[in-house]
């Protein structure tokens, strides 16, 4: 399954704001902040990143009901994987 580009723009920054949010979580850590704020900012990245993947999957989906011309080109046991790796 191949993943259209113009749908990974949202993706690509969604995953950019994730990675400044674990630099910021790396941060609080190597200054000693307070355990409560450490969590809800690792949240807050674990959050962005399954959103990112549940779109990668989605656009996924998406791109395979399109092409399917008739065919059954939907893996669902791939897709049913992918959405439990998330889990």
């Amino acid at each position: 399954m191949e993943l259209d580009p113009t749908d990974m723009g949202k993706v690509i920054n969604r995953l950019k704001r994730a990675q400044g949010q674990l630099a910021g979580v790396l941060r609080m850590l190597e200054e000693g902040k307070d355990c409560a704020d450490v969590v809800t900012q690792l949240s807050a990245v674990s959050k962005a990143l399954d959103r990112a993947g549940f779109a990668i999957i989605a656009s996924g989906m998406r791109q395979c009901l399109v092409e399917s011309d008739g065919e059954e080109t939907l893996d669902v046991k791939k897709l049913e994987k992918l959405f439990l790796s998330l889990a």
